[in-house]
């Protein structure tokens, strides 16, 4: 067991904890024209949030390590910061993009590691996760206008 991969798959545990609180804001807070299209967007994307720190702390689990599980140490830990409370749709949509662009530089640093580990399950893991939020980052950046930026 590395204990700098588990360092890092709890920085992933901790981020999807914040990012699923922060999601949750944003549903309940969300307001304008784009109201019904990101109310429910933000809904799938915090019950993804959740499994993604479900399979990523089990893993910590299955490795011997302790996931992280207190929002202290969630809060210490996450790449993600929460949510003001001030921000608008668009921002909130621009937010989001950022945030997992955060969670995604976690996601290679943690196949980095997997993989001098020989941990081929783990890299699996944090690949899928990361193809997953690539996909949408991108689509998050289409719904703004911005593209690939």
């Amino acid at each position: 067991m590395s204990k700098e991969l588990i360092q890092e798959l709890n920085i992933q545990v901790s981020s999807w904890s914040v990012m699923y609180a922060k999601l949750h804001n944003y549903h309940w807070y969300v307001k304008g024209n784009q109201f019904f299209t990101l109310h429910t967007k933000f809904e799938e994307l915090y019950n993804e949030a959740t499994l993604h720190m479900d399979e990523i702390a089990e893993r910590i689990l299955t490795l011997g390590g302790n996931p992280a599980a207190t929002l202290k140490e969630h809060l210490e830990q996450s790449v993600v910061k929460e949510a003001t409370g001030k921000e608008q749709a668009d921002g909130m949509v621009k937010n989001i993009a950022s945030d997992y662009g955060e969670i995604m530089q976690s996601l290679k640093k943690g196949m980095e590691l997997a993989a001098q580990a020989g941990d081929d399950m783990t890299e699996d893991v944090l690949n899928a996760t990361y193809q997953t939020i690539e996909k949408h980052q991108w689509m998050l950046r289409a719904f703004l206008g911005d593209g690939h930026k």
